[in-house]
């Protein structure tokens, strides 16, 4: 018997089946290219109702849950890039979701939009980065940084407290505010619940990365368009962990590593939100989100 991460039924899409495990998927709108929203660690694809939503006004709009986490089946964390865009392929398929697609991969799940596009660049229209993972973060960060993180993958993660339980309740509940009552309800129960999801999802960062590193070069395949959207602005989350003047050095790095990515390829630009938080810029920012969506779709 299939295992799911939730008891209650998804308030919204429904499940295909996709390697063997049943997989969440939501999709609305008509014509191509579909967009596809790659949720970061720790986010699900609800979370990108909003933009969803408006996007759909235009063209094919999917969102999506990996296995592991949201809706979809249960699988052992963490995962390898090559499992998360099998996985994302084959449930694209099973819900007769044609390609090319323009994939938005935020945070981790960066690295699985641009590990799709190096594997199956046939399949891939475009690309928006929102505030991606860099496969050079452990070797660019700040040295405190880096000691920091060791520091908590060796030490186990209390349970919260109710204080912070409720807490975290009222910052889903405020960025969320939007959102149908019935999604916004199950939406906040989910991501307390399942509050560890998006640290193991983290556990293999430098494999993943190498993954990248190591994808076998694809001969003659076409530069995609590319726009990286970086945050720069407050996030309540990380502020609550990271010292300012530390936090500061983060971004600077960060800053640095998504221009050399958008510079990677000739079609990249970057752009800077200093309005918008890690975890929630398409939440705090979802013009600019949109905005570089119509960009890439209306490029030649």
């Amino acid at each position: 018997m299939r295992h799911h991460l939730t008891t209650p039924p998804p308030p919204l899409g429904r499940l295909h089946e996709a390697g063997g495990r049943d997989l969440w998927l939501h999709r609305s709108g008509e014509g191509g290219p579909a967009v596809v929203f790659l949720p970061g660690a720790g986010v699900v694809g609800l979370d990108f109702l909003n933009v969803h939503e408006r996007v759909a006004e235009f063209t094919t709009s999917v969102l999506y849950d990996r296995a592991g986490t949201g809706w979809s089946d249960a699988a052992e964390l963490p995962r390898s890039a090559a499992d998360v865009t099998d996985e994302l392929r084959d449930v694209l398929r099973a819900a007769d979701v044609p390609g090319p697609y323009l994939l938005v991969g935020h945070s981790l799940a960066g690295v699985y939009a641009r590990h799709y596009a190096q594997r199956f660049p046939g399949e891939v229209a475009a690309l928006l980065l929102l505030d991606p993972y860099h496969e050079d973060n452990t070797t660019r960060m700040p040295r405190q940084a880096l000691q920091m993180q060791e520091q908590m993958r060796d030490q186990p993660v209390p349970e919260p407290s109710k204080e912070v339980i409720e807490m975290f309740r009222a910052l889903f509940a405020q960025k969320l505010a939007h959102w149908p009552q019935a999604v916004r309800e199950p939406l906040i129960e989910h991501h307390l619940a399942h509050w560890r999801t998006g640290m193991q999802e983290m556990e293999n960062l430098d494999e993943v990365g190498n993954e990248l590193r190591h994808a076998a070069d694809v001969p003659d395949a076409p530069d995609v368009p590319l726009i990286v959207l970086s945050a720069s602005g407050h996030d309540p989350a990380r502020a609550a962990q990271v010292p300012e003047d530390l936090e500061r050095a983060i971004t600077e790095v960060k800053l640095a590593l998504h221009a050399e990515l958008a510079d990677s390829t000739p079609d990249g630009l970057h752009r800077v939100l200093d309005d918008a938080g890690h975890n929630w810029m398409h939440v705090d920012r979802p013009d600019a989100v949109l905005r570089a969506i119509h960009d890439l779709l209306e490029r030649p």
